[in-house]
Order: structure tokens, then C-alpha cells, then sequence
């Protein structure tokens, strides 16, 4: 059974940077790809950026890019690396999986296998 779990969250000050960490275990198919999403209080889970099981492509969110970029950093395990945080970053982030079809898909229902999230609070 194929899973994921996030961490790597906490409560920092604006400005500050985190890296955030999806781990994977069980058997999937190279070609998928591994999405990152967050939750904001009061609000629906929206897309921050997408890279490709292998980690030679991805895609941010444009009003994150120049601050948040996504990495694999081994062969389960994938990297969201958050610079400058702004108030507005907070919130419960997930990562989640989907087929090599959904490569570039910024909808949160084309992913699924989601963990448990890591909350991330910043302080303005």
C-alpha cells in the first residue's frame, strides 16, 4: 500500500525559511507525479507546486515562485523548500500523488494517497 507522510512543519517568524519533507513507502510507478498542497485556516486546499516522481521536472505556483521551490532529495523523498514566509504561508500542508496524465495539474482532486499534513505557522 502506497503512503506519504509530511514533516518538517512549525511556527516561525516572517521572513524565516523551512524545508518541509514527503516521505513515501510502498510501490509506485515511476512515471507518477508527487504534488504539494496546503490548507490555509477557513479555506480549500490549494496547489503550491508538482514535480515528477523521477525529479527532473517541476512546477510551482507563480505567486510562489522565487520563494518556494520542490526537490527529490533521494529515492522515496521529496522536499519543499519555503524562503522569505510570509503570514499569509501559513497553513497545513500536504503532499499527494497522481498519475503521469495530471503532470502540470494545479486541482487538488487529481491527487490523491494524501498524508496526514504538517501544520506551518508563521508569525508576522
Amino acid at each position: 500500500q502506497f503512503q506519504l507522510a509530511e514533516s518538517g512543519g512549525g511556527s516561525v517568524q516572517a521572513g524565516d525559511s523551512l524545508s518541509l519533507t514527503c516521505s513515501t513507502s510502498g510501490r509506485i510507478l515511476s512515471s507518477s507525479v508527487m504534488g504539494w498542497f496546503r490548507q490555509p485556516p477557513g479555506k480549500e486546499r490549494e496547489f503550491v507546486a508538482g514535480i515528477r516522481w523521477t525529479g527532473n521536472s517541476a512546477y510551482v505556483q507563480d505567486s510562489l515562485k522565487g520563494r518556494f521551490t520542490v526537490s527529490k532529495a533521494a529515492s522515496n523523498t521529496f522536499h519543499l523548500q519555503m524562503n522569505s514566509l510570509k503570514h499569509e504561508d501559513r497553513a497545513v500542508y500536504y503532499c499527494g500523488n497522481t498519475n503521469s496524465r495530471n503532470y502540470g495539474s494545479r486541482r487538488a482532486r487529481d491527487f490523491g494517497s494524501w498524508g496526514q499534513g504538517t501544520q506551518v505557522t508563521v508569525s508576522s
